[in-house]
């Protein structure tokens, strides 16, 4: 739609909104408002560029379950009374792409709004797969992503009359501190797994080879440093803005980069083995687990330089105080075993694929 209003990040438009043009239309009626789940603006990456689908005045509505029963009455009076138009950015939204995707569009008629209008119970199960209100097992917290997670702790609530959302949030906030050690653990395990590769690959003449090892090194330890510093790591589109946030980031970026960008095996290891020992002591730093000894050394009697760091997931492991989750294969989180988006996206599917991934071995 042609840009009428002037650009403020929307979870600031939402707020307005809710309190404006929302509120006033629901009486004394018992509710929780907030703008959390999917979109740019949840989590503070929103840009201009932004407002051309899935962004606008929103927000999700939470009724009681006695009051469950209103919710197609509510949405009609919405429709029907709100602004078409809220700081000049229109309030109804059409649909494309076989109506999975919305973007403002300006209307005569009734507002195709986008104050989803839900139960508590509803919202959270169809994004979780699971009531949070339950007590969480270790496996439900490692079929989240944590795109999901960071989805839902981030954005804002605006008024929680129902005193469950920010509860909700607040358990969702960060892992209990074992599975924070597990996910650790298998994030350095995937480490240990191909460090020795970007040498490898090298020697034998192939450095494009080189490269594509050295990427994905590169983002697994993005997202270690996001983990480290108790912050979920988003998908793909995010992950650097993300990244840039730590306080570590200063000193690991241009290491980062001048990874990527080497085209020589010797200085791509060079470069890594520098993010290696410096998130090697944010680990140690920690508390975590026993302190390792964060230098880089060779891998076995070849001329490659590694950090080992298999010993640091063994060291977080080995501090895992509930055994049940100690004696788990270091799989990880659905998002550390799979980036499939179709997998990612549904609950049911991820639950599914993380109970088999966790299970253990026939026999």
């Amino acid at each position: 739609m042609p840009r009428c209003g002037v650009f403020v990040p929307g979870l600031q438009l939402s707020r307005s909104y809710y309190a404006e043009a929302v509120r006033p239309l629901l009486g004394d009626l018992r509710h929780s408002a907030a703008r959390i789940g999917s979109g740019s603006e949840v989590l503070g990456f929103d840009t201009p560029r932004s407002a051309d689908h899935e962004w606008g005045p929103r927000l999700q509505l939470f009724l009681s379950p006695a009051d469950a029963h209103r919710i197609a009455e509510l949405d009609g009076l919405l429709a029907e009374r709100l602004p078409r138009t809220f700081r000049g950015w229109s309030t109804h939204f059409t649909t494309v792409e076989g109506d999975r995707i919305g973007r403002m569009a300006p209307t005569d008629g009734p507002v195709r709004h986008r104050v989803d209008i839900t139960s508590v119970h509803a919202w959270w199960t169809a994004h979780l797969g699971l009531d949070p209100r339950t007590c969480l097992r270790p496996a439900d917290w490692l079929a989240l992503p944590t795109q999901t997670l960071a989805e839902v702790t981030a954005g804002a609530v605006f008024h929680d009359g129902l005193g469950e959302i920010e509860p909700i949030r607040d358990t969702l906030t960060w892992y209990p501190v074992d599975v924070w050690r597990y996910v650790l653990a298998c994030q350095w395990q995937r480490i240990a797994q191909e460090e020795a590769f970007v040498g490898r690959t090298g020697e034998v003449g192939d450095e494009l080879g080189s490269a594509v090892v050295t990427a994905r090194l590169v983002r697994d330890l993005m997202r270690l440093a996001l983990l480290l510093h108790r912050r979920y790591p988003p998908y793909s589109k995010w992950l650097g803005s993300a990244f840039a946030g730590l306080p570590v980031a200063p000193a690991l970026d241009p290491v980062l980069r001048g990874a990527l960008t080497a085209t020589a095996w010797q200085d791509r290891e060079r470069h890594l083995t520098t993010a290696y020992e410096t998130l090697a002591e944010a680990q140690n730093g920690t508390g975590l687990a026993a302190p390792v000894d964060p230098t880089t050394r060779p891998y076995f009697d070849r001329p490659f330089q590694v950090l080992g760091a298999e010993r640091f997931a063994d060291a977080l492991v080995a501090a895992v105080t509930d055994p049940s989750i100690a004696a788990l294969p270091r799989v990880g989180a659905i998002d550390q075993h799979t980036d499939n988006t179709d997998l990612l996206t549904a609950p049911h599917r991820r639950r599914a694929v993380t109970r088999a991934a966790l299970s253990p071995p026939p026999g």
